[in-house]
């Protein structure tokens, strides 16, 4: 498979030309490239970064690609809440249909698994595979953060060999597998034992849950038992480091820890060397970047958008300042970890949003942090119609904004 961007003249003529990986994930380091290069690092302001972000995001101007293409191409999709990748694939892709989705769940070939940070993401079956050995370490950090104390002592070997038993033999919620596995270990806490067999197995969670308007329990079985393909030794880290770019760059380190969870990233961007290319912020910080990945021009028009909750690009960053004002922050991200639904006008998150149901009325609510101009306002409400008629197909539709 390739993972190249499918950028318009104008967005082309700006990045300079394209770069494609022609390999899987775990072995990355063939890069083509056309663009000389310069010991200098160059500024990239906070405009410039956004519109790189956005290019890479497919958020310049929605693209033809399929629900498995845009997954593949984003590095994944956070999933936290079931809804949430569909509304990030109807923001970027051309006529997206949420059938297509559901179908590469039911048929597997496309999984919701905890992987980075130990966040749950919707990932391809086979990108599940080579990230989430590389990714383990995250999950031990986790582990031991929130139920280190209670596994003190634990067998956690055995633990685990039990959950992947119980789990293969039939899909588990954690609750279940927990209060199985305390009938063996009584003297140890449910949750902590749940938590060491996801921790320790890697686990996806099997349909209905994750499926375009229907609900379902969370049920948990083993990545290899429910795809049906092998394990795979895993990515490496200089893999990762050029998935997340071509997603996210340009990018520091700290920003690549941020999105990963994982640590010690400079040493595989060191042994990436002269395949990367360096800039400079405008806070002084070291930015990495594939050489041929879109930089288009910071003036680029980008139009309205609506982002679904904990939209990817919102947790991508140790300084989201390309996306999101530190003045918002808090307006955006809740005190108990939700990450609300935002919109963006000028490339910038701008303001918060909710589909408000009652009966056959659907009412999307936009509230705006700052005053908007009558163009902007037009601009969500054309935009808003289209995400009333993905959202709320069948009821009556109206926009109403919120000082």
């Amino acid at each position: 498979m390739r993972y190249y961007w499918d950028i318009n003249e104008a967005e082309r003529a700006s990045a300079g030309g394209t770069i494609r990986m022609d390999a899987h994930p775990t072995d990355p380091t063939t890069i083509q490239t056309g663009r000389s290069r310069s010991t200098a690092a160059p500024l990239l302001g906070r405009r410039a970064l956004n519109r790189a972000l956005l290019a890479r995001q497919m958020l310049l101007r929605r693209q033809p690609a399929s629900a498995l293409e845009a997954i593949e191409r984003l590095c994944g999709l956070q999933a936290q809440a079931p809804g949430a990748p569909y509304y990030a694939l109807w923001s970027r892709l051309d006529r997206f249909d949420p059938a297509a989705l559901g179908e590469l769940l039911v048929g597997r070939r496309a999984v919701r698994i905890a992987l980075m940070r130990a966040t749950l993401h919707l990932v391809s079956a086979r990108d599940a595979l080579a990230l989430r050995p590389l990714l383990q370490p995250v999950q031990e950090r986790g582990l031991a953060g929130a139920f280190g104390k209670r596994l003190a002592g634990a067998d956690a070997d055995a633990i685990a060999a039990l959950g992947r038993e119980w789990t293969a033999e039939r899909p588990l919620s954690f609750a279940e597998l927990g209060a199985r596995l305390a009938e063996r270990w009584p003297d140890r806490d449910p949750e902590a034992l749940a938590a060491a067999v996801r921790a320790r197995v890697p686990l996806a969670q099997v349909p209905p849950r994750g499926l375009w308007g229907l609900s379902g329990q969370a049920l948990h079985a083993p990545l290899d038992a429910w795809t049906g393909l092998p394990e795979e030794p895993g990515c490496t880290a200089e893999a990762l480091v050029v998935r997340y770019l071509a997603a996210f760059g340009p990018a520091s380190v700290k920003d690549m820890q941020a999105w990963s969870g994982l640590t010690k990233l400079q040493d595989a961007v060191r042994r990436l060397g002269p395949a990367l290319v360096r800039f400079r912020d405008e806070r002084g910080a070291e930015l990495f970047d594939l050489p041929d990945a879109p930089r288009p021009d910071a003036d680029m028009p980008c139009p309205a958008r609506f982002l679904g909750e904990f939209d990817q690009m919102l947790l991508a960053y140790a300084d989201r300042s390309r996306i999101l004002s530190d003045a918002h922050k808090q307006r955006v991200f809740t005190a108990n970890g939700l990450v609300r639904p935002v919109f963006l006008l000028d490339g910038f998150v701008a303001g918060k949003w909710e589909i408000r149901r009652q009966r056959d009325d659907a009412t999307l609510v936009v509230e705006p942090f700052a005053p908007l101009s009558a163009e902007g306002r037009e601009a969500l409400g054309e935009e808003g119609a289209r995400l009333l008629a993905f959202a709320a197909e069948g009821c009556r539709h109206e926009i109403r904004f919120e000082a």
